[in-house]
C-alpha cells in the first residue's frame, strides 16, 4: 500500500499547489473510509444471512421432528386396529408428544429469540424493562409463618439483639379439598316418670332426601361438570382417589334427581329475562345424545338465552339459560322465545326469521339485529389463498366500525346512538354501496359471491344496530357462553338421552 505524500518535503511550493494536493488527499481518505465501510456492512450482511441460515436449518428440523411424532400419534390412534395401542398406552403417548411439544415450543423460541438479537443493533438495544412483580389477591387469607435465628445473643456478651427490621415473602399456597361426613344426630326428650311424650327437633330439609350427598357436594359436582368440564367419570376417579369409591351411575343418579328438582328455578330465571329485557341475544350449539336402540348419536341442540346490558350502562345483572331442544327448527325457537317482545341478537339462522313476522305466535314481531362478526368470519372464510383485496378492503371498513363501538363502549343508550348516527351511519352506508359494486363483478356461485351475498340480503339487520343504542353490533357474549357447552361436548362425548340434555 502506497504511502501518504508528504507536502512539508517541498516547502517551497506555491501556497495553491499546496491546497489542491490536499483537497485530493483529503478526498481519497474519505474514499478509502467509505470501502471500509462498505466491505465491514457486506461482511456483517453475509454473517447475518449464515446465521439466520443456520437458524432455519434447526427451526426446520425442530418441525420435523414435531411432525414425526404428531404421525406417531395419528398412527397410534387410527391406524389399523391391531396395531393401535390400547388406552395405558396411548396415554402415555399423548404425555410423550404433550412434552415433545413444549420441548420444540421452547427451542424454537431460543431460535426466536436469536434472531431478534441478530436483527438488533447492540449500540442501539433498549434496556430490558424489569416485570414489576405482581402482589397476590388482597382478599386471600394470610397466615404468617415467623421463623426465627437459632440464637439472638450478641456475641459481644451485651446481652439479646434488639429487631431492627424483617424480610417478607410472600407464597401462593393450596390446602386440598377433603371429604367429610356430617353425622346430624337429633336427640331424644321424654319424661322420666312417663307422663308425656317424646320431644324430638324435626329433621332437617335436604335436597335428595335418603341420599348420602350434601348440597355443597352437590353443587361441586354440578360446578366441576358443567363449569369445569369434567365429566362424571373423571369425579369418581377424583373421588376414588380421596379414598371414596362412588361409582359414576350413582354421581349420574345424584345429577338427574337435582336438575329435576332445580327445573322450576331455572324456569324462572328464563321468565325473569324475558319479561325484565328489551335486548337478548340467542345462539344454539350442538349436543350429541345417544339415541337408544340404533347405537348410534342423534344430534340435539342447546339454545342460549343471554342477557348482559353493561354495553350501554344497564343495572340488570347479566344472566344465561341453556335451553335443551331435539332438533334446530323454527318451532323451538318460537317455543323458547314465548312471552318475550322485543330485539334478539342472533347469527342470521333462517328458524328465526318467522319470528319476525306477523305470524309469530307468543308475543309481537321481534326484530332481528344480525351479528357483524358472523358477516366478517364469512368474509374471511371465503377469502382465497392467493389473496383478495375485495376482502382485505371489507375487514378494513369494518374495523372502523368497531373502533366507533370501543368509543361507546358502556355508555347511555341515547349517546350510543347519537354517535352511530353522526359517525357510523356514513360508513355502514359506504360499505352497503361498496358492498353491491363489489358483488356485481363476482360471481354469485363463489365463495366470496356467497359472502357478499349474504350481507347484502340482510342489509335490514346489520343496519338495526344505528338505530337502537340497546343494541351491540354483535352476539359475541353469547357466542363466548356457549363454549361451556361446547368443551362439555369434547370431554364428555355425548348424553345418554335427551332428558340428560
Amino acid at each position: 500500500m502506497s504511502q501518504p505524500f508528504d507536502l512539508n518535503q517541498f516547502p517551497d511550493l506555491p501556497p495553491e499547489v499546496m491546497k489542491a494536493f490536499a483537497a485530493q488527499s483529503a478526498a481519497l481518505e474519505a474514499a478509502r473510509f467509505e470501502a471500509a465501510v462498505e466491505r465491514a456492512a457486506r461482511l456483517h450482511e453475509q454473517a447475518v444471512v449464515a446465521e439466520k441460515d443456520a437458524f432455519i436449518t434447526e427451526l426446520k428440523a425442530l418441525i420435523e421432528k414435531l411432525e414425526g411424532q404428531v404421525g406417531q400419534y395419528r398412527h397410534a390412534k387410527f391406524g389399523p386396529k391391531s396395531e393401535k395401542l390400547d388406552p395405558a398406552q396411548l396415554e402415555l403417548a399423548l404425555e410423550d408428544l404433550e412434552a415433545a411439544i413444549a420441548e420444540t415450543q421452547e427451542q424454537i423460541a431460543a431460535v426466536e429469540a436469536k434472531i431478534a438479537a441478530s436483527e438488533t443493533d447492540p449500540e442501539k438495544k433498549a434496556p430490558r424493562k424489569k416485570r414489576k412483580a405482581r402482589a397476590l389477591p388482597e382478599h386471600l387469607p394470610r397466615v404468617e409463618r415467623v421463623i426465627e435465628p437459632d440464637s439472638i445473643v450478641c456475641p459481644c456478651g451485651c446481652g439479646d439483639m434488639v429487631r431492627i427490621g424483617e424480610d417478607r415473602v410472600d407464597r401462593l399456597d393450596y390446602i386440598p379439598a377433603r371429604y367429610q361426613v356430617i353425622v346430624t344426630i337429633r336427640p331424644k326428650y321424654a319424661c322420666p316418670k312417663g307422663r308425656a311424650g317424646v320431644v324430638q327437633a324435626k329433621a332437617p330439609a335436604h335436597l335428595l332426601e335418603g341420599s348420602w350427598p350434601t348440597e355443597a357436594l352437590l353443587a361441586q359436582i354440578a360446578v366441576s361438570k358443567h363449569s369445569e368440564h369434567m365429566p362424571l367419570n373423571r369425579q369418581a376417579v377424583v373421588m376414588a382417589r380421596h379414598g371414596v369409591p362412588i361409582d359414576r351411575s350413582v354421581l349420574a343418579d345424584w345429577m338427574g334427581r337435582t336438575g329435576a328438582l332445580i327445573a322450576p328455578v331455572v324456569d324462572h330465571m328464563a321468565l325473569v329475562l324475558k319479561q325484565g329485557s328489551t335486548r337478548l341475544y340467542v345462539d344454539e350449539t350442538t349436543a350429541p345424545v345417544l339415541d337408544p336402540g340404533r347405537g348410534k348419536t342423534k344430534t340435539g341442540y342447546l339454545w342460549a338465552v343471554l342477557r348482559d346490558d353493561r354495553g350501554w350502562g344497564g343495572t340488570a345483572p347479566p344472566g344465561v339459560v341453556f335451553h335443551y331442544r331435539p332438533g334446530r327448527k323454527g318451532e323451538y325457537a318460537a317455543e323458547i322465545l314465548d312471552g318475550f317482545n322485543g330485539t334478539i341478537q342472533v347469527d342470521a339462522y333462517g328458524a328465526y326469521t318467522h319470528l319476525a313476522t306477523r305470524k309469530r305466535t307468543g308475543g309481537d314481531p321481534l326484530r332481528l339485529a344480525f351479528c357483524w362478526a358472523h358477516g366478517r368470519r364469512k368474509l374471511i372464510k371465503a377469502k382465497p389463498k392467493k389473496g383478495s383485496p375485495i376482502v382485505d378492503e371489507a375487514l378494513v371498513r369494518i374495523a372502523a366500525l368497531y373502533k366507533v363501538e370501543d368509543s361507546i363502549r358502556g355508555s347511555a343508550p341515547d349517546h350510543r346512538r347519537a354517535v352511530r348516527q353522526d359517525l357510523s351511519r356514513p360508513l355502514v352506508d359506504q360499505f352497503f354501496a361498496w358492498l353491491a359494486a363489489q358483488a356485481a363483478r363476482i360471481s354469485r356461485k363463489s365463495d366470496l359471491g356467497a359472502a357478499l351475498a349474504y350481507m347484502l340480503r340482510r342489509q335490514d339487520g346489520f343496519r338495526l344496530f344505528l338505530e337502537d343504542g340497546h343494541v351491540d353490533m354483535d352476539s359475541n357474549l353469547v357466542e363466548n357462553a356457549i363454549r361451556s357447552p361446547a368443551m362439555n361436548r369434547r370431554n364428555a362425548l355425548f348424553a345418554g338421552h335427551d332428558e340428560g340434555g
